[in-house]
């Protein structure tokens, strides 16, 4: 028996998905997304829509899914060992956009909502989500409306909250075999029911809804940025480390593998170009050099901002 709010849980995440497209697809004019949905043979299904070769974006997707099984894969239980073996359902939305221009930083973010279940035993139940930018070529100032937007939507939840989130997805979104963050943050929570359900409910439709304020600023700033093939191959290299993380690192692309979700999907967040060069590093003092000798480690960019 699923928990008595999913279902409002989930009619939110479906016109979250309704609303990113839409404030994503204005920002390409005619391109729009393409939607299919699937479903799997373990329980559940999902709805994709993904945008191609845009002006805009290159590739992206803002997938949701509802998928439900008897037994909660082990990477969503490895942490809590008194989950495992119990019957779930798991129900999100998650958005990747790889734009075309360099200049203009790829995103990501998701909300999700988990229900583990058994018999005779109350329903353990947690949020989890955020957001998070990667710049190739980042501007200070866009790194801040980023990361304002971000404690802005957390402020009324508590003064610990974007601090903890903030730190939160910083260790998350880190590449540990290289030592550097895959971006410059944002907010990441997981397991989140410390507060009643509604106070929790409240915080990730604050966080689903503040995506495209933070985001579409930075588009539009930076999306007549002239570049050339330069800029090009540094952002295939760079989302050659991006492809890293999802692989080697990130829980969500594992979940969905193990409990069998569809692989098309849960791979859109891939880019369509990405390369590897063996040993290259930037030429010291370039703009391709100031990336990681700036932005990739951990920085308290608000209070820079103020000093």
């Amino acid at each position: 028996m699923a928990h008595p709010h999913l279902d409002k849980v989930k009619e939110y995440l479906l016109d979250l998905q309704d609303r990113l497209c839409d404030g994503l697809a204005a920002e390409e004019g005619d391109t729009a997304f393409r939607e299919d949905s699937w479903t799997r043979e373990a329980g559940g299904g999902g709805r994709s829509r993904v945008i191609e070769n845009g002006e805009v974006f290159e590739k992206g997707g803002v997938n949701f899914s509802h998928v439900f099984g008897e037994r909660l894969p082990a990477s969503a239980s490895a942490a809590r060992p008194e989950l495992a073996g119990r019957s779930f359902h798991a129900v999100g939305v998650s958005w990747v956009l790889h734009p075309r221009n360099p200049h203009v930083p790829t995103a990501h973010g998701n909300v999700r909502f988990f229900i583990a279940e058994k018999e005779g035993a109350e329903p353990v139940w947690w949020f989890g989500g955020g957001f998070d930018l990667t710049p190739f070529y980042p501007v200070f100032e866009d790194v801040v409306h980023w990361h304002r937007v971000a404690q802005e939507t957390c402020a009324p939840f508590g003064d610990d909250v974007y601090p903890r989130f903030k730190r939160w997805c910083d260790e998350y979104f880190t590449l540990h075999h290289r030592d550097e963050t895959r971006g410059v943050g944002g907010l990441f929570f997981d397991d989140l029911n410390e507060w009643e359900f509604e106070r929790c409910f409240a915080f990730q439709r604050a966080v689903g809804d503040a995506f495209l304020e933070a985001y579409v600023p930075i588009v539009r700033r930076r999306q007549a940025t002239e570049y050339g093939e330069r800029e090009r191959d540094f952002q295939a290299f760079r989302r050659g480390r991006y492809v890293e993380f999802n692989l080697v690192w990130d829980r969500g692309t594992l979940f969905g593998l193990q409990s069998g979700g569809r692989t098309e999907s849960i791979l859109m967040s891939m880019p369509p170009l990405a390369q590897w060069q063996y040993c290259w590093t930037p030429e010291p003092g370039s703009a391709e050099a100031r990336l990681a000798d700036e932005f990739l480690t951990p920085r308290e960019w608000l209070e820079e901002a103020e000093a």
